[in-house]
């Protein structure tokens, strides 16, 4: 195993109907099915947070390939993270979009940076070759 730089710890309780925490308590969430949800419910659900994390980290890495380039961007990372039926095992998966804006560039040099950015970052490593991953770039 290669060397920890750090380590994320959060519990959660009663799955998507549950509560999720932080060991830190920064994230202290309750948790609500949206495709179930008939009680009108707040609260938050694995897709919206894995959206949130997947949405940062790879903002993260676009920056980090620009500055390698020394480009000047000023980018904005969405996630979005779909949950659907699974056809293949009668189960359920998950698919996610990036819409990435990106200022300062022409579509060619987004498309590239967004795919430089893809390659490297941590969640993009993670999930390539499980999930379906669609990258957006748009220059703004």
């Amino acid at each position: 195993m290669s060397d920890v730089i750090f380590t994320a710890k959060a519990t959660a309780t009663n799955g998507r109907d549950g509560h999720v925490k932080s060991d830190d308590g920064l994230i202290d969430l309750e948790l609500v099915n949206p495709a179930s949800n008939k009680d009108d419910k707040q609260g938050s659900n694995p897709e919206q947070l894995f959206a949130a994390g997947y949405a940062a980290c790879y903002d993260g890495a676009l920056n980090l390939v620009a500055s390698k380039q020394n480009l000047k961007i000023d980018p904005e990372t969405t996630a979005e993270v779909s949950f659907m039926k699974d056809e293949t095992d009668n189960g359920y998966k998950i698919g996610v979009t990036l819409n990435i804006e990106i200022e300062g560039l022409n579509p060619e040099e987004a498309q590239d940076l967004a795919e430089q950015a893809h390659q490297a970052c941590p969640y993009s490593k993670a999930t390539r070759g499980n999930i379906e991953v669609k990258l957006n770039p748009q220059v703004v």
